[in-house]
């Protein structure tokens, strides 16, 4: 029994792909001026100096949801950039590493540190926090891209998984 609805046709049309390609682009939204001490970033308190100067003064950035970030660095681990990747709930965030590594990739960065606050405050690593680390991790393997530490930032503390002794040696 196949009946149809006469007009329907013309109200809803069928879902089509587009027929050609798109072409993308990376744009900056912001320029972020960085006092020369802090455009190197290869140890946990410069990338939580960094965090506390651009990141809390991002747009989107919210103190009470877990927010993470990525700061992309060169072969001298000089900052290149950085981006808000995920803004969760008060105590959880979704990531993935596909998320992650994407504008790394394509602005050819050597290395990253991700970094997410706790709105509690604690800068205690959660089971997650350790799982989601060692995940990206072997994703930046993969990649030839380094995934130099995982920072947590807590109310005016930071812990550093790598320090921690969670990244392999």
């Amino acid at each position: 029994m196949n009946q149809t609805i006469s007009g329907l046709e013309s109200l809803v049309k069928p879902f089509r792909f587009a027929t050609s390609p798109h072409e993308y682009k990376v744009t900056s939204l912001r320029e972020c001026p960085t006092p020369e001490a802090l455009q190197l970033c290869e140890t946990p308190d410069k990338a939580a100096d960094y965090w506390k100067l651009h990141i809390t003064s991002h747009p989107h950035f919210n103190p009470d949801c877990e927010c993470l970030a990525v700061l992309l660095l060169n072969t001298r681990r000089k900052v290149k950039g950085h981006q808000l990747v995920s803004i969760g709930t008060m105590d959880t965030i979704l990531v993935h590493p596909r998320e992650v590594f994407r504008l790394a990739i394509v602005t050819a960065a050597s290395a990253v540190i991700v970094m997410h606050n706790h709105p509690s405050g604690e800068s205690t690593p959660s089971e997650a926090d350790i799982k989601v680390t060692r995940d990206l991790i072997r994703a930046g393997q993969l990649l030839k891209m380094e995934l130099l530490d995982h920072v947590i930032i807590g109310n005016g503390n930071f812990l550093s998984l790598r320090a921690l002794g969670y990244f392999y040696s």
